[in-house]
């Protein structure tokens, strides 16, 4: 990890522990195991297996920069959902994706991201954020869906 300083060194080291807890998780997941339907009860496409969970995590992780970047009026570009075959594209993707996050955090000033701030987005799921909670969700999405996976490997094994 890299030394980074103040909120937005906070929120990116955090940012970054979650998503290498994440591949930590998925670093011996076989190809079989990646695409296997873990949960056939579920309503929600992206958690039917860990291949739909991985797509749905590199894909809102590229939203969430694009809410940001948006809100900047920064150039962005939009990331549809990718389903991979294996974990070494899956971790490709999510290293890209964090890059990504990392060029996004540069559009704002240390003073941005506090809740003090004025600057206040809706999201497409209905919830108002700052940019600290924005990304506080980024972090917490990631770790939910690592006990998701967590939970499906030993279903599986």
């Amino acid at each position: 990890m890299n030394k980074r300083t103040g909120a937005k060194g906070a929120l990116l080291d955090e940012y970054e522990r979650a998503l290498s807890e994440l591949k930590q998780v998925i670093a011996d997941i076989s190809p079989t195991e990646l695409t296997f339907p873990a949960d056939t009860t579920t309503t929600d496409e992206n958690c039917v297996s860990i291949q739909s969970i991985l797509t749905h995590v590199v894909s809102a992780g590229y939203s969430y920069a694009n809410y940001l970047r948006k809100f900047k009026n920064a150039p962005f570009k939009p990331w549809g959902k990718t389903a991979r075959t294996s974990i070494a594209d899956y971790n490709h993707d999510l290293n890209q994706m964090f890059s990504y996050t990392i060029e996004t955090f540069g559009f704002f000033d240390e003073e941005d991201t506090g809740p003090e701030t004025n600057y206040r987005m809706v999201t497409t799921w209905g919830q108002t954020y700052d940019i600290e909670q924005m990304w506080e969700h980024a972090i917490v999405h990631i770790l939910r869906h690592r006990r998701q996976i967590e939970n499906f490997r030993k279903m599986m094994r």
